[in-house]
This record gives C-alpha cells, sequence and structure tokens, in this order.
C-alpha cells in the first residue's frame, strides 16, 4: 500500500502541508500537490495517479467541478477520491458521494482518521 501515488488538491499550502504529513505517518510517501481542480487535471494528464484527495472549497475550479471531470474521463472514471473538506451539512456529503467521492472527512482531522479512510476506500473499490 505505501507505494501509493497520491494527489493531493487543496488550495491551501499549509492544508496540503498537513494532509502530505499525515499521510507520510500513514506510510505513503509518494504524494503530488495541486492548488486547486484545473491544476490537478492538468497533473493527471501528465502523471498516473492511483487515489486522490480533493477539498471542496476552491478557487478556479472547485472539487464537485474536479470530481466530476475526473468521473467523465475514461481514464479516470474508477480512481479513488476521498474529500476532504470544511462541509459537514449532510446534503452536502450525499451531494459528493453522488458526485463520485468514494468517501469524505470533515477538517480538522488525525492522521489516524486519514489513513483509516484511505484504507475503507482501497478496500472497497
Amino acid at each position: 500500500m505505501a507505494d501509493l501515488k497520491i494527489l493531493a488538491v487543496d488550495d491551501s499550502p499549509t492544508m496540503r502541508r498537513i494532509i502530505i504529513n499525515s499521510l507520510k505517518k500513514a506510510g505513503y510517501s509518494d504524494v503530488q500537490e495541486a492548488t486547486d481542480g484545473k491544476d490537478a487535471l492538468a497533473k493527471m494528464k501528465v502523471n498516473s495517479f492511483d487515489f486522490v484527495i480533493t477539498d471542496w472549497n476552491m478557487p478556479e475550479m472547485d472539487g464537485m467541478t474536479f470530481v466530476t471531470n475526473l468521473r467523465s474521463s475514461a481514464d479516470h472514471k474508477s480512481i479513488p477520491i476521498l474529500m476532504v473538506t470544511t462541509r459537514s451539512v449532510q446534503d452536502d456529503i450525499v451531494e459528493a458521494v453522488k458526485a463520485g467521492v468514494n468517501s469524505y472527512i470533515v477538517k480538522p482531522f488525525t492522521p489516524d482518521t486519514l489513513k483509516e479512510k484511505i484504507e475503507q476506500v482501497l478496500a472497497s473499490v
């Protein structure tokens, strides 16, 4: 599992650092960063990733638009996606899952929670 290639998408450099550090603690060291959905799509055109962690609220292209783009692409239709966001309303979670998110974490989170959710998603795909 530790050789999983992960793309972390968040407009906050601090949050990307927290995600990357949490992933390293969980044993995942192959992580690239993207600043928003547009940046992430560009990176996915030139690199292949095994897993995507994305925020919802971002400029340029938000997480929901990014997820919708991924799910409509034949190349990325089945890539596991974990949304990490401050949006905790049940309707938002339902909307994200309908768009194609495999799982959802509300910020703030612990490294253990992140690791647990990644393992749950990987076990279910």
